[in-house]
């Protein structure tokens, strides 16, 4: 899918097929391998098995490793081994295949980065492949509920500028998913997803919770004025991208399911204690979910806890 990212439009990347830049031919095969190096440029590094999900899930697996083995040929793709994995390989694209798919319509306004050798592509691994696990929990949930959510729908680390305090100037967001629900009624979802792999302090995560908050209330101001009243009515920076602000999810794994449980809680007690969180957390809405609950139950099952107010379970669309 294709999407303009201050709309709600969305067409099929199909009808865009003589845009790419590069030969096309007719086959399924060339349709399966042109999807695969859009995965890559999107997700930059994704396993055999994750790229069968995205890809085939009805079909035999040995039609998208036909089809990656034949981007590896064609020096567009590579991988690396992960350690611990009985030789499981997690795909990337080569510098020659970021510069193909540089520009192709999916990825339009992405910055493509292909992996200098093997040994770097391992070292942004487990974060990156823990989000594309993320990504699959969503997507086989809306396959079994016919919404409009696809491969492409989740777009790894935007990063929005901040007011120039707090000695942070960007916030970055491991991703920002884009879903439509289709009954009972149609309802279209953004969200802003952080991936936690208990690699950081819980207080570091919970912070993450003011960056949101300063971007949430950010208005950039002309360089060199002061504020007036025409500038206090300015458009606020997200709304330059977004129609109506994304709630943000947090997704947890990576420890016991005692320790996620208390990140959890130190989150709430973050979303009620800081003011600025406080605000936010009263118009935007706010959850937190361990992973393997995601996967096992699916997103719109009651897996999240909402950061403010009553601590019971809901869906993801009901926070």
């Amino acid at each position: 899918m294709t999407r303009d990212p201050g709309s709600d439009i969305t067409q099929s990347a199909d009808d865009e097929a003589d845009d790419f830049g590069t030969p096309q031919r007719p086959s399924s095969e060339d349709s399966l391998a042109h999807r695969a190096l859009a995965l890559l440029g999107q997700h930059r590094l994704v396993t055999s098995l994750q790229m069968h999900e995205l890809l085939s899930p009805g079909s035999s697996r040995s039609v998208t490793s036909k089809a990656l083995n034949g981007l590896r040929e064609d020096e567009l793709a590579s991988y690396t081994i992960l350690p611990r994995s009985n030789r499981l390989r997690a795909w990337h694209l080569t510098p020659r295949g970021a510069r193909i798919v540089t520009g192709w319509p999916e990825l339009r306004g992405r910055t493509l980065h292909a992996p200098a050798s093997s040994t770097e592509a391992s070292l942004r691994a487990a974060h990156t492949l823990t989000g594309v696990r993320s990504h699959l929990a969503f997507l086989n949930n809306a396959r079994e509920r016919d919404d409009e959510y696809g491969p492409l729908d989740w777009v790894p680390e935007i990063a929005h500028r901040l007011p120039d305090t707090g000695g942070e100037d960007k916030l970055i967001a491991d991703a920002v998913l884009y879903y439509t629900a289709v009954k009972p009624r149609r309802l279209q979802f953004r969200a802003f997803v952080e991936v936690d792999r208990a690699t950081m302090s819980s207080e570091r995560l919970a912070r993450k919770l003011i960056s949101y908050a300063r971007f949430h209330d950010y208005t950039p101001q002309p360089i060199g004025r002061r504020g007036t009243v025409a500038d206090q009515a300015a458009m606020l920076a997200w709304q330059r991208f977004y129609p109506r602000f994304p709630r943000i999810l947090f997704i947890l794994t990576g420890a016991s399911r005692q320790t996620l449980h208390r990140r959890i809680n130190d989150l709430r007690a973050m979303a009620s204690g800081h003011p600025l969180v406080a605000q936010m957390a009263r118009q935007i809405e706010l959850g937190a979910a361990i992973l393997e609950d995601l996967e096992e139950h699916g997103p719109t099952a009651p897996v999240w806890t909402p950061l403010a107010g009553e601590a019971i379970r809901r869906s993801w669309m009901e926070l």
